[in-house]
């Protein structure tokens, strides 16, 4: 999958994006594209526990959609604990989490969660785990915006609906979120990246 830019997403990848260690949820075409970074990263590609360069990470085995698997296979989320923080990437999770999984998710400072519902949950979804699991930073992603492949991701949600969900106002794209552990809010904040 090396493709400068994207057929299947719309979007250009960006140049010259290299990476000590690259997570990947599953093996979707519009998500898997290890290939276009540079270096010899680390690729982590399912569920496990890893420990790299002093990073610790989690994969835990999920679904892609509410059919157990049976539409569009698993996905794994993953838990990285590095400097001082614990990281939580949901990937393309399509169903709700178990009592038993979001209690295993506690103490998440920054959570990155899908919003734009059709391939992963909803906005509405999102928003419960969201409440559920705590986080001191949302990152919402996998939501509709200018510039996505329309005959593939038109069924999505914007992230406008995720954020009325949480009772917020429209979040102005940030182009990156710098955070360390004693500079995390106080309340639950939702960062939106360009």
């Amino acid at each position: 999958m090396l493709l400068r830019e994207s057929r299947v997403v719309g979007l250009p990848f960006p140049k010259h994006i290299a990476a000590d260690i690259v997570t990947v949820s599953h093996a979707h075409e519009d998500h898997n594209a290890t290939l276009q970074i540079e270096g010899t990263p680390f690729i982590v590609s399912g569920p496990g526990e890893y420990e790299i360069k002093g990073v610790g990470i989690v994969g835990i085995g999920v679904f892609h959609d509410a059919q157990g698997g049976a539409t569009r296979g698993s996905n794994t989320i993953y838990r990285i604990e590095v400097d001082g923080m614990s990281v939580v990437h949901l990937g393309d999770l399509g169903h709700a989490l178990s009592a038993d999984l979001v209690e295993s998710l506690d103490g998440v400072d920054i959570l990155l969660v899908p919003v734009g519902g059709h391939y992963t949950i909803d906005a509405a979804a999102a928003a419960t785990l969201v409440h559920e699991i705590e986080p001191s930073i949302v990152i919402p992603m996998h939501y509709q915006r200018a510039g996505l492949n329309s005959d593939i991701f038109s069924a999505l949600l914007p992230v406008a609906a995720f954020l009325k969900e949480l009772g917020k106002d429209v979040a102005l794209p940030q182009p990156k979120l710098t955070v360390t552990k004693d500079k995390l809010p106080s309340e639950m904040q939702v960062v939106v990246l360009q």
